[in-house]
């Protein structure tokens, strides 16, 4: 079932869109966790203000539920387009001010640099993806290596690192910030008329099989795989989650560090403990 254009590029604006709050959550308190406490007030006010389109789009702020089959559950409200470029208009000179405060910091520069080095090759032995994979030198997202949705439609860059460390994941996720930017306002601009629904039947037995399908989520491939036996509900379900399987890195780049190295790595993963859990 292809969800109408209209409502792929709404889903592509919200998916960037979260991305930008992941990213903001991660900075705010990875840089807490090293002794940086400004940047995490600075990315949580700047992070209010995509909570607040969310909240008025689906009415949730976190546990957000727009996404349905064959398309989205709610039209966009009226003057949405509007304030999500007034957001990108505001947004973007705060990624400055977040580069400002750290990356050329003397303190946060000696605490990342050369910290948790992992090659790019250990990352694909480890099934590793997202930043992490990225910043250790291989070129591979999801959206452009296998573009799903509208994904194709829209000019974007992968950033990419060269050292494999932690002050490398924290440039490209800072990157990843400025090209979610680029992204959601190709989008907003090109925006379709029409439907956001597809005609969905009431009733969905799949066929008998089985399909795997993933995207690029902030923290990395966020996959589904999903087995049908012809019923209404599926035979099997399995999540493969990036932060489980990025979590499997630590070993390696905590190797022949400090203790305290420790938490400047396994923040530099942004991983999630009840995603791991699962």
């Amino acid at each position: 079932m292809e969800a109408p254009p209209r409502a792929q590029y709404v889903r592509v604006i919200l998916t960037e869109l979260n991305r930008l709050t992941s990213h903001q959550l991660w900075l705010g308190t990875h840089a807490l966790d090293i002794g940086a406490i400004t940047p995490l007030f600075y990315t949580f006010r700047d992070r209010e203000e995509i909570l607040k389109i969310f909240e008025k789009y689906c009415g949730a702020r976190l546990t957000t539920h727009a996404f349905r089959i064959g398309g989205l559950q709610y039209e966009t409200y009226s003057g949405f387009e509007q304030e999500v470029k007034n957001f990108l208009n505001f947004f973007r000179p705060k990624i400055d001010e977040y580069e400002e405060l750290l990356t050329t910091n003397r303190i946060w520069v000696e605490r990342t640099k050369k910290v948790g080095v992992i090659s790019g090759a250990d990352c694909i032995a480890l099934g590793v993806t997202g930043p992490v994979l990225r910043a250790s030198g291989v070129k591979w997202d999801l959206r452009k290596a296998q573009p799903y949705s509208v994904y194709s439609k829209f000019d974007f860059e992968i950033p990419t690192g060269q050292n494999g460390d932690t002050y490398d994941r924290y440039l490209v996720r800072m990157a990843e910030m400025r090209q979610s930017v680029r992204i959601i306002e190709q989008a907003v601009e090109a925006i379709p008329e029409g439907p956001i629904m597809a005609k969905v039947p009431k009733v969905i037995k799949p066929p008998v099989g089985e399909i795997y399908h993933s995207i690029e989520a902030p923290k990395g491939e966020l996959g589904y795989f999903i087995v049908s036996d012809g019923s209404t509900q599926p035979y099997r379900v399995r999540v493969r989650p990036p932060s489980f399987v990025n979590l499997q890195a630590l070993d390696v780049m905590c190797r022949g560090a400090m203790v305290a190295d420790v938490v400047a790595v396994i923040g530099t993963l942004d991983i999630v403990l009840g995603e791991v859990d699962r």
